[in-house]
């Protein structure tokens, strides 16, 4: 069965257009082609890059962050409590009012105060502010390495400057040594965030990050496998051009030099939407769409990875909302939001609740002790103190 599912994935009419077959592919000395196996190096590859990963943030990261001034948020823990750490653990981070009541009957504890400790708990599992500089600085070295290495393998190449290059004699395209690293560098990246997704700062964008690192990794993998690579390594340096302006504008945040990072920000947003919204449609999409149907006939990879490539630009377009809302937030008001899509956690807005909730607490003390001291007229009333003194015959009266 084994045998017969691995000859069915690979029929040629799958990833070869129609009249060309995986003989017309064969291999010489001097000329190689891309090899489904050659994909299964990214996984240790990827390893080898969680491991970097770790000893830059650990050496280089975190003492450039302390040496920047960039200081954690220190955050009140909760107190020791096996049954509260068992549900938290367990069940939910965020208990329903119905659970919140039982947990309360079970540690003898008012509501408010297992409320207020499983708010303490789930913001002791906040990411710091090092953590976030140390992964934004991270992500920034490697878009830089990535995108100027796309440069530099792709400069003398015909298709970075006639998009039609990318389909001559396709899909017997040699597999030259400078691609095949560049591709093997892209794709054990985007392994590395698959693999360390549980412990990177969960950004509201999670399930996006999800898909959007799944469809990127399917197509690098696919283009690979049936020979997209000339315009697989233009998707790549596009993307990779405004991220190396998202990252800095990130760390900048964290090191709170705010008129750097707005006008990083604004820089980043003009380089995603015209990357992502203008010279991606034309150069990729288009390209694959109507260019490729000059050389061959449609088959099924070629509906595949223009699904993918769709798949993309919707995110795009999501990504691009917010952004477009960002910018008009700061034209009108002068000042950067948060980080909508990046940077702002699910329990962010804990404290922001618990800060109004206080402001509401002190309001009403501070109304008792107004109102007790007589300080408040009701119905048009004269103050209390006002009332006393011509009580007393300290005030004329009119």
């Amino acid at each position: 069965m084994a045998r017969s599912l691995y000859e069915w994935i690979w029929q040629h009419e799958f990833w070869l257009p129609p009249g060309i077959t995986w003989e017309d592919m064969q291999e010489s000395e001097d000329t190689h082609y891309p090899q489904p196996r050659d994909l299964l190096l990214s996984i240790p590859f990827a390893l080898i890059l969680v491991v970097i990963r770790c000893a830059f943030e650990r050496a280089i990261a975190l003492p450039l962050s302390t040496s920047l001034g960039v200081r954690d948020k220190q955050r009140p823990k909760a107190h020791p409590n096996p049954v509260l750490e068992t549900f938290y653990s367990t069940r939910r981070k965020n208990p329903k009012e119905g659970e919140l009541l039982s947990l309360a009957k079970q540690c003898d504890l008012p509501v408010r105060k297992v409320e207020k400790w499983f708010r303490h708990r789930r913001n002791m599992d906040r990411p710091s502010l090092s953590k976030k500089f140390s992964e934004a600085c991270w992500r920034f070295t490697f878009y830089i390495i990535s995108f100027f290495t796309g440069l530099a393998v792709l400069y003398d190449k015909p298709w970075l400057w006639d998009h039609r290059e990318c389909w001559t004699g396709y899909p017997q395209q040699p597999l030259q040594p400078s691609l095949f690293w560049y591709y093997m560098l892209e794709l054990s990246f985007y392994w590395s965030l698959v693999f360390t997704l549980p412990f990177d700062v969960k950004r509201k964008d999670f399930k996006e990050q999800i898909v959007h690192h799944a469809a990127t990794i399917f197509l690098i993998s696919f283009s690979y496998c049936a020979n997209y690579i000339r315009i697989g390594t233009l998707v790549m340096v596009i993307h990779d051009a405004s991220d190396c302006f998202l990252e800095p504008t990130k760390i900048f945040n964290y090191m709170k030099w705010k008129k750097t990072c707005d006008s990083l920000f604004m820089i980043f947003s003009a380089v995603f939407l015209i990357s992502r919204l203008v010279i991606y449609p034309y150069t990729v999409l288009y390209n694959t769409y109507y260019y490729s149907m000059e050389i061959f006939q449609p088959f099924f990879g070629y509906y595949f990875v223009n699904v993918l490539l769709i798949i993309l630009q919707l995110l795009h377009v999501f990504w691009s909302c917010l952004i477009i809302h960002m910018v008009y937030k700061f034209i009108l008001q002068g000042t950067m939001e948060k980080d909508m899509r990046s940077d702002t956690e699910e329990s962010d807005k804990d404290e922001e609740r618990d800060k109004i909730r206080e402001k509401d607490k002190n309001g009403i003390t501070c109304f008792s002790s107004v109102t007790s001291n007589g300080y408040i007229q009701r119905n048009g009333s004269e103050p209390l103190d006002n009332r006393a003194h011509r009580a007393n015959g300290h005030a004329k009266e009119r």
